[in-house]
């Protein structure tokens, strides 16, 4: 009967791991989708073949108020996790420094699964996001390229993530948008895989395999701009319009934790 035991015990804790959003492998790929990049943070740097680390210091039209580093001291990679790190220190003329990353001109696509598992920091004005834009975006400019925000989450409102469209006549505070709120406990608390699927005409998003969000064009008061490629981004903000700035109540560092980054393609029939 051991084998036996040992089979239930094992499929037992395999269940529970399941159930509380543990890390799974690129081969576990969701039903109807195949995968076509992934960044799984296993080395030990990041991998510049796959991100460009944006840097700069000027509010990034949010009125936000860290600086943008490349320094390992705001993103690196460690135990397995992309690590960026907003810390309370003056640089470049401003008192709060953090990492901003994206795959513009590396992994650029047009619709897919666009999923990652990140346990995100906390604290009044602090704002974690992994989003997109479109690669036209330096053609056209912001909001004809279009943005798919598949997660933000401000300090002021640790139990909710929101998933966001903004396009031509529906951005800034016109977004197409809503939230989805945990049950107890907040964000910050564990590991969240947040992702999106996006195929033509709808965008869907989901936050722990819970479907919260839909857009389509017949539901967006303006132009549908989002059929063509995006690149991905990751960054964690502080301060800004949205979240406000930081008070007496906030820690720092923070830290915004990523175990994977995978992007995802329908898989063809017979796949």
């Amino acid at each position: 009967m051991k084998p036996i035991r040992l089979f239930a015990a094992t499929l037992s804790t395999l269940l529970a791991l399941a159930a509380t959003g543990c890390a799974s492998t690129p081969a576990d790929a969701p039903a109807g989708w195949t995968l076509a990049w992934s960044d799984e943070f296993d080395g030990n740097q990041l991998d510049r073949t796959k991100w460009v680390a944006e840097t700069g210091g000027h509010g990034w039209g949010n009125q936000e108020l860290q600086h943008y580093t490349g320094r390992a001291e705001n993103v690196r990679v460690e135990d397995g996790m992309l690590v960026i790190e907003a810390r309370r220190e003056a640089y470049g003329g401003k008192d709060y420094t953090s990492a901003r990353l994206k795959t513009a001109g590396l992994m650029e696509q047009m619709h897919g699964r666009f999923e990652a598992r990140i346990k995100v920091p906390k604290g009044q004005g602090i704002w974690p996001a992994f989003w997109m834009l479109g690669a036209d975006i330096g053609k056209v400019g912001w909001p004809r390229s279009g943005e798919i925000d598949i997660m933000e989450i401000i300090g002021k409102e640790p139990s909710n993530v929101h998933g966001t469209l903004h396009g031509p006549g529906y951005s800034g505070d016109k977004a197409f948008t809503t939230h989805s709120t945990l049950a107890s406990g907040i964000f910050a608390d564990d590991f969240h895989v947040f992702a999106v699927e996006w195929e033509r005409g709808e965008i869907r998003w989901y936050r722990d395999g819970i479907h919260y969000h839909t857009a389509r064009p017949n539901l967006v008061k303006g132009d549908w701009v989002f059929e063509h490629p995006f690149f991905v981004l990751l960054n964690l903000a502080v301060g800004g319009a949205w979240p406000g700035n930081p008070d007496s109540s906030t820690v720092l560092p923070q830290r915004m934790l990523v175990d994977y980054v995978r992007v995802y393609r329908r898989a063809t029939p017979g796949q």
